[in-house]
């Protein structure tokens, strides 16, 4: 019994904890990224920030060891704007 409640309570805070924001900047969605997808995710043309809110639901989290792993590698940071395009030389 005991066991189950601690899966529980570990899955529903895994679930609870992504508070970083997807956002669509001109028409297309951007989604937020960490360590371990930046590189399939990240749009050079677009400004990213860190996310404060999964940031301190990491820091509150911390003794799960799952949460704080989570936002690190998949959800550390959010899209915010598109960035000015250079003008032509």
């Amino acid at each position: 019994m005991k066991r189950s409640l601690l899966i529980a309570a570990l899955a529903s805070t895994l679930l609870l904890s992504a508070c970083g924001n997807d956002k669509t900047i001109d028409g297309k969605h951007y989604d937020t990224f960490g360590i371990a997808n930046e590189t399939r995710l990240r749009d050079p043309g677009i400004l990213y920030e860190v996310s404060p809110a999964s940031v301190i639901w990491a820091i509150i989290l911390c003794e799960t060891i799952v949460v704080p792993v989570y936002v690190i590698g998949w959800d550390l940071w959010q899209p915010v704007q598109a960035l000015p395009k250079a003008a032509p030389k």
